[in-house]
């Protein structure tokens, strides 16, 4: 019998191993290293040089019954460890994913879907502190991918720990808040599915438990979203809208955001873009922060050059003079 262990997923082989044997599978490395500066007029930010490498273990393999597995193993920025996920795709169920933590999962892979020609409006190099939409994805979690008709993706997310993540083998992963479990739903739809073609529709919700005492918290924490993207041409106009309830008892309550984004493709390797993203913080006085930013992104091959001009309105949803920011990154990313 050859070993699953081939494709790095040890954890599956006491459940599976017993079932069917694993056939040969494959493990692959891909990697890149982004080189950026960054200019920030109106704050003091030291060196404007930054260089991130990262990395990407991924295997998969199939179970003789059929089943699928695939590996991801993603060193992020700086080489840093980022996540780990396990997904079994079961013929007539779907696809389960298991999920380190800190990742991509559930809501948080809608926490702002506008088009962009690179990052976010408050991705490119400023402190914003904008809070968007997580649900379970910051635990250890469990993700059903049920089979849909075509065009259409429903997704289920589960974690009996929202603050606990990157557990080992036989281990736990630490909690370190006031959360416990919770649940996402999330749901996308294309034109394919709605027959219009270049539409998109998506939108989740989810609930997470607090702990709860009248001092701090009082409710469990819940958020929304939903949004559209539409393509015609070498347009893709978008539109994005949130809302987390948080479950404290004072404080902060709730945050509410907008997100807007156009891009235009002038050729096939040359594309621009503006995004604008508002978040209003409720407190005992409102605070609202606006970041926006004008992109240019080229690539050709494993080469791709961005520049982006930002600015942030309120960062931190504080209302002082130094958190009026400005800043222009340009970035150069080469793939292998």
């Amino acid at each position: 019998m050859n070993k699953i262990t081939k494709i790095g997923a040890s954890a599956l082989c006491g459940s599976l191993a017993a079932i069917s044997a694993a056939n040969a599978g494959d493990l692959s490395v891909t990697g890149g290293v982004d080189m950026s500066w960054t200019s920030l007029p109106k704050a003091n930010s030291g060196n404007p040089i930054g260089i991130g490498s990262n990395l990407t273990f991924t295997g998969s393999g199939e179970l003789d019954n059929g089943w699928s597995v695939a590996l991801s193993v993603a060193n992020a920025n700086l080489n840093a460890y980022s996540n780990t996920n396990i997904t079994v795709g079961i013929p007539g169920l779907g696809d389960i994913r298991i999920d380190q933590g800190v990742s991509g999962t559930g809501i948080d892979r809608m926490d702002d879907n506008t088009p962009n020609v690179w990052e976010e409006a408050y991705g490119t190099g400023l402190g914003t502190g904008i809070d968007t939409v997580s649900g379970v994805s910051g635990g250890t979690n469990i993700e059903w991918t049920p089979n849909t008709p075509d065009g259409t993706t429903v997704r289920v997310a589960w974690s009996p720990d929202v603050s606990g993540s990157n557990g080992g083998d036989k281990g736990t992963g630490a909690s370190e808040g006031v959360k416990g479990g919770g649940f996402d739903i999330t749901v996308e739809a294309t034109g394919e599915g709605m027959g219009l073609e270049g539409l998109t529709l998506y939108g989740g919700v989810s609930q997470v438990e607090n702990y709860q005492n009248t001092t701090a918290y009082n409710d469990d924490s819940e958020e929304v979203t939903i949004g559209a993207k539409f393509a015609v041409g070498s347009f893709t106009l978008g539109y994005q809208w949130s809302e987390e309830e948080n479950g404290r008892a004072s404080t902060t309550t709730k945050y509410q955001n907008d997100g807007y984004g156009i891009t235009f493709a002038i050729n096939d390797d040359l594309s621009v873009g503006y995004n604008l993203y508002k978040s209003n913080k409720s407190t005992t006085t409102d605070v609202e922060v606006e970041a926006s930013s004008i992109q240019v992104a080229y690539s050709v091959g494993g080469l791709s050059i961005r520049l982006a001009d930002a600015t942030v309105d309120n960062a931190l949803y504080a209302t002082a003079a130094t958190n009026q920011r400005d800043a222009t990154t340009l970035s150069v990313a080469l793939a292998f």
